[in-house]
């Protein structure tokens, strides 16, 4: 397995409320699409970081050896309509304790 820090870079600091119409249906295709990758096992964790500069999403992603980070985040919907990239970070290991399921 190939364990990673996915950085979701926004096109702007102020994305999340300067978002258009366009804009806001990606980022639900956004989420979606990693809920999706969530419930495969392929992300462990992902949400939206507040930072003063400017927001960004994070998500932790553990992959077979033989599949690419950058084929994955390339098929996120955001990412295929040209508003903001990626930033990978190799991590040597991931550990997590799974959460009980929700009732």
């Amino acid at each position: 397995m190939k364990y990673y820090l996915c950085k979701y870079v926004p096109p702007r600091a102020n994305f999340l409320a300067t978002m258009s119409a366009d804009e806001q249906a990606w980022m639900q295709r956004h989420g979606s699409y990693l809920n999706q990758l969530l419930g495969q096992g392929v992300i462990v964790a992902h949400g939206p970081v507040i930072d003063e500069t400017g927001g960004y999403g994070v998500s932790l992603y553990q992959i077979a050896d033989d599949q690419e980070i950058g084929a994955l985040t390339s098929e996120d919907p955001i990412i295929k309509h040209g508003v903001g990239h990626y930033e990978h970070y190799t991590m040597l290991h991931l550990k997590f304790k799974p959460l009980p399921p929700h009732e």
